[in-house]
């Protein structure tokens, strides 16, 4: 009995892991999940990963084929924007709830400090890719805060949905360019401001406009990406046909 639970407990931390791979936008959309290396990486055995995995698939963010193993789903761009509709609704009301009834002490110190680090990450020097990944974990923080706030087992059932697919997460923002970070974060301060003042329509208001500018970024940046694919494939056609 108490080896099982240890089996469940290990199975359970290895999905939250991957699941953060995912949603972090770590393992590409389409690729396949090398179990040996997986395990390896990892340092467990296969049994609890394969459990891992299989977790993962029943929620969505896995396929999993006989003889080819799992793969990364590849969610459409129309449920990616779909997605996004509906965070915009939730967030929007979450922003609403969490101004009528107010922040405690704690959401504030904890919504200032995540404004006070996106602003020191924005400003600094490093690496476009690391101020990336430093800012998803501000973003991420700055949207749970509020959601908590908000105090909806509905509007946290519906984000919950929103963020299995990856692309629609609040952490992955690994697709956008600096520039839309910077005016996402500009819009944080003024979504907490609105809450502060204790002005739910405002802060509702801000929080759709700033989800649907997020959907916006998304559009462009997945059109951009398209291009270059389809550029360098026509390119390579170029050369290949050089070459006869």
């Amino acid at each position: 009995m108490i080896e099982k639970a240890a089996a469940a407990t290990l199975s359970g931390e290895l999905a939250e892991r991957i699941r953060q791979d995912l949603l972090d936008g770590v393992l590409a959309p389409g690729s396949r999940i090398n179990e040996v290396s997986l395990s390896r990486e990892l340092a467990v055995s296969r049994t609890p990963l394969r459990s891992a995995l299989q977790m993962l698939a029943g929620e969505g963010l896995l396929t999993y084929t006989p003889n080819r193993g799992f793969t990364v789903r590849a969610f459409p761009l129309s449920e990616i924007v779909d997605a996004y509709e509906m965070r915009a609704l939730a967030e929007g009301l979450a922003a609403r709830l969490a101004a009528e009834r107010g922040l405690s002490a704690d959401a504030c110190v904890q919504l200032e400090n995540a404004l006070t680090r996106g602003d020191e990450i924005l400003a600094g020097d490093a690496e476009p890719n690391e101020q990336r990944a430093n800012y998803a974990e501000v973003n991420e923080v700055f949207h749970s805060v509020i959601h908590q706030a908000a105090s909806s087992r509905l509007v946290s059932d519906v984000l919950r949905v929103c963020q299995q697919i990856p692309q629609a997460s609040t952490h992955n923002i690994l697709a956008f360019e600096i520039d839309d970070i910077r005016e996402r974060h500009r819009f944080h301060h003024r979504i907490y401001d609105a809450i502060l003042a204790r002005e739910p329509r405002e802060a509702e208001t801000l929080m759709r406009q700033h989800v649907v500018s997020v959907k916006t970024s998304l559009i462009r940046a997945t059109s951009r990406h398209l291009n270059t694919a389809q550029n360098e494939g026509a390119s390579a056609g170029k050369r290949k046909a050089t070459t006869k």
